[in-house]
């Protein structure tokens, strides 16, 4: 039986797609699989049965990655999963911040009572009036699955859009509309777009990147979106970009002491993927992907070891190992397979960073004694029989 703790609410949907073979009802301490969506667990003990940790959605800063790789334990997102969610809530962002709506709505709700509302409400709508998005120009930063999904929405609305993303994959620039314009320096999209979107994950080298220098680059009247990571934008620097004008509006949707009740900001409480579909897409995508590697060892989607995906295991035994990405270890893997008569019929050998994973289907069965020499190994963090 495989132990399973959910850390939070986890939508049925993809619980039910676990066998008998899982038990969804175990404790932290027990388990050796673990989904997560906002629970902090950077002060958690972690176990030494524990094998993986699988974040239903995207962003993994609750969960301490380097700490988990040092231990063996994979950690999972689920990367597109809510992306749609995401998209449509920028979508409606932009537009909240370009026409009034709340404000308008508002004084609706002011004057209920008010017997000559609908002719007052004549005179008052034009405190409301806004802008119309189309032709308007949208700097995309970032163009992963959100920010591709944003993009050709935004060029079906008649924008004019530019994409930023020195890191653009293969599969994301074949979803890309053609319309939409690479640009390879983000300074372009400061200088020449009306709204801005940012959609790139919270690294030292994007933190604050929205800052001053790229607000005094800016047009007045720009309009700022920030649904990815609340500390890519400089809020003090934005509170000011908005008091002079040079923003017009800034979208979050990340609410704090700071941006709760700025001048010209239009705060969210974190609304982006909560949707009764992306939280479902999310589920069942990390259920699978867990199931995956504590079934057949393969690991898709992992934010702290590489991929690996040898399908289904055909031989006798399959055995997976998370090990530091340091010369001689395969070497000495295969050696003592070999010392034990073992034959492997298919390797995989993975690296990302300072760590590695190797999967090994092979002849027969591995005893615990061959298990015991191969944890023993200098360089070797956890061994795992698969099969």
């Amino acid at each position: 039986m495989i132990n399973v703790n959910c850390l939070n609410n986890i939508a049925a949907v993809g619980l039910e797609l676990f066998s008998d073979d899982y038990n969804t009802e175990s404790s932290f301490e027990d388990a050796q699989a673990v989904l997560v969506r906002s629970a902090k667990m950077h002060d958690m003990e972690l176990s030494d049965n524990l094998l993986a940790i699988a974040r239903a959605g995207a962003g993994v800063n609750n969960i301490p990655l380097d700490k988990c790789a040092d231990a063996g334990i994979v950690v999972f997102n689920t990367p597109g999963a809510n992306a749609n969610a995401v998209k449509e809530q920028v979508i409606a962002a932009m537009l909240l911040a370009s026409r009034d709506l709340i404000g308008g709505n508002k004084w609706v709700a002011d004057n209920k009572d008010n017997a000559d509302i609908t002719k007052d409400a004549e005179k008052a709508k034009k405190a409301f009036a806004g802008q119309e998005i189309k032709g308007k120009k949208l700097g995309v930063i970032g163009l992963g699955a959100i920010g591709q999904l944003v993009a050709n929405a935004a060029i079906a609305l008649g924008m004019e859009v530019y994409g930023y993303d020195p890191y653009l994959s293969v599969n994301a620039a074949w979803n890309l509309s053609s319309k939409v314009k690479h640009i390879v320096n983000v300074e372009d999209i400061y200088r020449e777009c009306n709204y801005i979107t940012v959609h790139v994950p919270a690294l030292d080298s994007t933190k604050g990147m929205i800052n001053k220098a790229a607000f005094d680059m800016m047009q007045d009247g720009t309009i700022i979106i920030n649904c990815a990571r609340d500390v890519l934008v400089d809020e003090a620097a934005i509170g000011e970009a908005l008091k002079s004008g040079r923003v017009k509006k800034y979208v979050t949707d990340f609410p704090n002491t700071t941006t709760a009740g700025m001048e010209g900001a239009l705060v969210l409480p974190h609304l982006g993927a909560s949707t009764e579909e992306a939280e479902d897409n999310c589920a069942v995508m990390a259920v699978k992907q867990l199931r995956n590697y504590i079934e057949n060892g393969n690991i898709i989607n992992s934010v702290n070891y590489p991929a690996c995906d040898m399908g289904i295991c055909k031989t006798a035994g399959r055995v997976a190992v998370c090990h530091k990405n340091v010369p001689a270890v395969i070497s000495k893997i295969t050696s003592v397979l070999g010392e034990a008569g073992i034959n492997i019929g298919e390797m995989s050998n993975k690296s990302r960073g300072d760590y590695a994973y190797s999967l090994l289907d092979i002849d027969k069965s591995a005893d615990d004694s061959v298990i015991d020499k191969l944890a023993s190994i200098d360089g070797v963090i956890k061994v795992r029989v698969v099969k």
